[in-house]
């Protein structure tokens, strides 16, 4: 084999194994900084105080959780906010759930594409890990069959921008009536449902040792 084979077999060994597997990502140690970024979903609206997911995210991975979910918010106008909580709060991980608002006010899903990577690409400058939970493209046929799916680009965005993305999670709750305390918000055992169904999905991707 001459010199320009070996150096072609070599490249094909290194870029066949990433085309084929999703990146492995280490641990995020107990006692880290994760900052949840969202609207109502993420705030807790259906349920108790502490009965949130983020907070019983907390609980099972000992992560330092910030809840910062507000309700009625969009991709479009979270833009604003995310660059200071960033800044207050150096986080080692940020779980992105949100769009959903963006949805109901029937904004383009290239739109809020392009809102969601700017949130994405905002937190990996900022030096943080970054997860995007799936969110259901909430139609009207969707809330009265009772089977919200996921919208498409937050899959999308994950393979574009090399992060992983927690599918089905959200939109599963969602089509369990008992788990809901509306159409579009888990109750408080939806959200403990939640939150185990992303605890499941991070430690897959190696996120949760």
């Amino acid at each position: 084999m001459n010199r320009r084979h070996i150096i072609l077999a070599t490249l094909f060994a290194v870029v066949l194994p990433a085309c084929g597997k999703k990146a492995a990502y280490s641990p995020v140690p107990p006692g880290s900084t994760v900052l949840a970024f969202g609207d109502s979903v993420t705030f807790g609206t259906g349920a108790g105080p502490g009965e949130d997911w983020p907070t019983r995210l907390g609980a099972l991975t000992a992560w330092q959780m910030i809840n910062a979910g507000v309700p009625g918010d969009t991709a479009q106008a979270g833009q604003a906010r995310i660059g200071a909580l960033l800044g207050e709060h150096a986080p080692a991980l940020v779980i992105i759930e949100i769009g959903g608002n963006d949805f109901l006010r029937r904004r383009s899903a290239a739109s809020v594409k392009e809102d969601l990577r700017h949130l994405i690409r905002v937190s990996k400058a900022a030096g943080a890990l970054v997860v995007l939970v799936a969110v259901p493209e909430l139609s009207l046929l969707a809330v009265v069959a009772g089977k919200p799916d996921d919208s498409p680009i937050y899959r999308a965005l994950g393979e574009e921008e090399g992060i992983p993305v927690i599918a089905d999670v959200f939109s599963d709750v969602l089509s369990k009536p008992e788990l809901c305390a509306d159409k579009i918000h888990p109750n408080a055992r939806g959200y403990e449902v939640m939150a185990t169904g992303m605890f499941e999905a991070l430690r897959k991707f190696g996120l949760v040792g």
